[in-house]
């Protein structure tokens, strides 16, 4: 498919990129960019090309949030439907069974900093910058404080919704809202090179184990048990999960088949 807002590149590791590519709008959400990004996620996910998924955005920042430009006058109705697709690729992420890994350059603010919450794991640049910062302009970013709550708890969540600061990507790391900081310019080949090991492991334990978490996320903590274990069950019963196991006592590298 072709796109406008967007780029999609595919490489011959089992890697996937989608790139924000709105670099003169500092690459914000709109309508159009919200419906190629969540159209990607699901064609990537079905790509036996791809075993991981990295995001990224063109130009000066990651992404800055909504495009406000296209804010003014909608009823209420159309601000929900506007709403849904801001945040729909938020919630796909964690509906796919990829791994997804953000790459955060510049500035990751409102909408931005939602998508790298929501993220499976993030990487960031040692100089980026992350924030729930739609107060500054008399709104919130209620969506994307579910993501970011859920990484870093109630009391750090509210503070970043209450006074739309951004922090560090050091700060960010010692909340649990990032998993690596990396130099500006090893950023690149460090995420490339961190999707790659991940690409190696076994595609079937993987996206089985993206699903099973979000699902017993919600779930209470015996009942989380119960069915993560028989999640559990159902890959020991696969023939990747026989393949690991002989490669791994015969010292060699698995070769997966994906069922």
């Amino acid at each position: 498919m072709n796109y406008e807002n967007i780029i999609v590149n595919i490489g011959d590791d089992y890697i996937g990129e989608i790139i924000l590519n709105r670099p003169n709008n500092l690459n914000t959400f709109n309508i159009p960019l919200a419906k190629e990004f969540d159209k990607a996620l699901y064609e990537l996910d079905k790509d036996d090309r791809v075993r991981v998924i990295i995001l990224k955005g063109t130009g000066k920042v990651f992404c800055a949030g909504i495009d406000i430009s296209d804010f003014s006058n909608k009823s209420t109705t159309e601000y929900r439907q506007w709403i849904d697709w801001m945040e729909k690729p938020l919630v796909t992420i964690s509906q796919i069974s990829k791994p997804v890994i953000a790459q955060v350059h510049g500035v990751a603010a409102a909408n931005g900093a939602g998508l790298v919450a929501a993220a499976d794991l993030e990487i960031a640049a040692e100089n980026a910058r992350i924030g729930l910062t739609a107060i500054k302009v008399g709104l919130n970013c209620i969506g994307p404080v579910i993501a970011v709550a859920r990484s870093v708890g109630r009391k750090k969540a509210l503070e970043l919704l209450f006074f739309g600061e951004l922090i560090s990507a050091k700060e960010a790391l010692a909340i649990g809202l990032i998993n690596r900081i990396i130099p500006q310019e090893d950023l690149d080949s460090e995420t490339r090179k961190w999707a790659s090991e991940l690409a190696k492991k076994s595609p079937l334990a993987l996206q089985l184990a993206k699903r099973a978490f979000y699902i017993a996320e919600d779930m209470d903590y015996y009942r989380a048990f119960e069915y993560m274990n028989e999640a559990f069950a159902r890959l020991c019963s696969t023939e990747d999960a026989q393949e690991g196991i002989k490669a791994f006592l015969e010292k060699r590298s698995p070769s997966w088949k994906q069922r």
